[in-house]
């Protein structure tokens, strides 16, 4: 019988090397977590807050703590409020996208407003109006001497001696302004209103009923006789209704626009360059118009005609009130002389 086979060898499992004591085996392998439970906790676990991480050092800026965020904001506007626009300084660093911008910058106060450009003043003044006066008295003694036949003067050549050396005073005036100044409209306030017309037919008639009752009470005092410087160098004359016409504009259009220019216009504004106030050119005015007429014994008559001229002037700061006032002043009179002219009335 033949024997029994060998049994078979064991197989030798090499040996895993042991790790050292405290560390974990090699080719340990973690546990799997353990499922969840099927049911979650009753109360979920508060989260612990983030700590918060400081800025990196480059961008760590100092930012102020704005207002706080209000209970109910609306929600068409962004916060923090917008604050109002200021112009950034000429190479401000702006932080790039997506950073935090740095703290707002100091503006300044809001610079008060420029004051108003200066008024530009004239470089005319006193010496001026006595140029313009110069004029006017060697006009009129040039005019007598040369053109008015003494024994026997003519309404054309009456004429020519009243209105010459008016309008003359009158270019004067504006000369000046032009050549010293800024001109007769801004220096003398020749600009046409239609309320300072309105205020010149108010004073003008007003100082018309003014003037009546001073003339009633002057001839009263003087006597008739006593005529103005005009009527008398008109008197006993006679001419065609066309120079009658024409001697009536005179002393109701151009002799008025010329005495206001040269006395309310060039006087007034040569006393106010020196420093005089309204109220003193008014009197000073108002007291040389009623003197350098020339007739003393109407001074008094002439000076209260003046004063509602004058006012005209003063109240409305131009001329042309006081051109219309003195216009609507010698209307009467220049209706009464184109009648006596024309034989209408006795002289």
């Amino acid at each position: 019988m033949p024997p029994p086979p060998p049994p078979p060898a064991p197989e030798v499992v090499p040996a895993q090397p042991q790790a050292p004591q405290g560390e974990p085996p090699p080719f340990a392998q973690a546990a799997p977590p353990p499922f969840p439970p099927a049911v979650p906790p009753p109360f979920p676990q508060a989260v612990p807050p983030a700590s918060p991480q400081a800025a990196p050092p480059q961008f760590a800026q100092t930012v102020p703590a704005g207002p706080p965020f209000p209970q109910a904001y609306p929600p068409q506007q962004a916060y923090p409020p917008q604050q109002p626009p200021f112009p950034q300084a000429v190479g401000a660093a702006v932080p790039p996208p997506g950073f935090p911008a740095g703290p707002p910058p100091v503006h300044p106060q809001q610079p008060p407003a420029a004051p108003p450009a200066p008024r530009r003043t004239h470089r005319w003044g006193l010496g001026a109006f006595a140029l313009a006066e110069l004029a006017f008295l060697a006009c009129s003694v040039l005019v007598a001497w040369f053109l008015v036949d003494p024994d026997a003067p003519s309404v054309p050549q009456l004429g020519i001696a009243v209105a010459v050396p008016t309008l003359v005073a009158a270019g004067v005036a504006i000369a000046a302004t032009l050549v010293r100044g800024n001109g007769p409209v801004r220096d003398l306030g020749l600009v046409w209103s239609w309320r300072d017309v309105g205020a010149g037919l108010a004073f003008g008639l007003g100082g018309l009923f003014v003037t009546a009752v001073a003339a009633m009470v002057w001839v009263s005092i003087v006597g008739p006789d006593v005529n103005s410087a005009v009527g008398t160098a008109f008197d006993g004359q006679r001419a065609s209704w066309p120079a009658a016409l024409g001697i009536a504009l005179l002393v109701v259009i151009v002799a008025p626009i010329c005495e206001e220019i040269l006395y309310r216009g060039l006087l007034w504004g040569a006393l106010e360059r020196i420093g005089a106030g309204r109220w003193v050119c008014f009197g000073v005015t108002t007291l040389v118009f009623a003197l350098f007429h020339f007739e003393l014994e109407r001074a008094p008559l002439l000076l209260v005609i003046s004063i509602p001229i004058g006012l005209a002037r003063l109240f409305t700061g131009r001329l042309l009130a006081s051109v219309i006032a003195h216009q609507i002043n010698n209307f009467l009179p220049g209706v009464v002389l184109f009648l006596a002219l024309t034989g209408n009335i006795p002289v």
